[in-house]
């Protein structure tokens, strides 16, 4: 049970950052759309979904955010809370507790590190730390086109009753990430990705919804992730932004 809760804590402290600013609506299962009008170009989608998100005068007004939650398992029968820390330009921590463990991931700029029951304290490397990069930037709508080194618009779908253009996003090493804006609102509405961790290669699908203004940008207030062998809600109750973080909280700890 312990390895089953940490691979799947380890895919939520991993994405939840993503999560944070992977702004949209609720999808449901992605079905084709019937032909429409030709697709506008990468450049065109990237700028609407920066105005979609609240603009980049809005994002530049923030400095921090600290997001507080809950979570829920329901084929495990089990709930936990998080907590999240995130400071411009790049560092975070995420606090996560599930059934009395206490599963952390941070950044501090240089270096990605987690802190799990089942591993201990361990440093990033290889694709793992360059996911937790492009996760942990707190301007990640104004950044995309630094984070990725290709976008490809590879065409439209339906995801639930949203009609979206799909944007392959592909980073300098790695796979590329899947993100699906709708064509009307020009929200993110889904992201698909993978996630590296010590116990594997994870194919992550996020869903977003409920999405609340937060200081003037747009944030989902509800997440619903899932792998090939779960999933899990997550559900923020708390946001506020710029907070002072003492940026020791972001390094990485000593090993016990």
């Amino acid at each position: 049970m312990k390895s089953a809760i940490a691979r799947i804590l380890v895919v939520v402290c991993a994405s939840f950052m993503l999560s944070l600013t992977a702004l949209g609506q609720a999808p449901a299962k992605s079905a084709a759309a019937p032909a429409a009008a030709a697709a506008p170009s990468a450049d065109q989608i990237l700028d609407k979904y920066v105005e979609a998100t609240g603009g980049s005068a809005a994002w530049k007004k923030l400095t921090s955010r600290q997001s507080i939650g809950t979570l829920e398992i329901p084929a495990m029968n089990l709930s936990g809370t998080f907590q999240v820390h995130e400071k411009a330009p790049n560092s975070m921590l995420s606090v996560v507790v599930v059934a009395g463990a206490t599963f952390r991931q941070g950044f501090d700029g240089k270096v990605g590190w987690s802190d799990d029951p089942q591993n201990g304290v361990r440093e990033q490397t290889g694709p793992e730390l360059s996911e937790t990069k492009r996760q942990a930037d707190f301007y990640r709508p104004l950044d995309l086109r630094q984070l990725y080194t290709k976008f490809t618009v590879t065409g439209t779908e339906k995801v639930g009753d949203h009609d979206v253009y799909v944007v392959e996003a592909k980073p300098a090493e790695g796979d590329a990430d899947k993100m699906y804006f709708d064509t009307q609102s020009g929200l993110m509405v889904r992201a698909i990705s993978q996630r590296h961790s010590p116990q594997g290669v994870v194919n992550l699908t996020e869903d977003l919804s409920d999405y609340r203004d937060a200081d003037g940008v747009k944030l989902p207030f509800t997440i619903f992730q899932s792998t090939a062998e779960n999933s899990f809600t997550i559900k923020i109750t708390e946001v506020h932004h710029n907070l002072t973080f003492d940026d020791a909280q972001f390094a990485k700890p000593a090993a016990q």
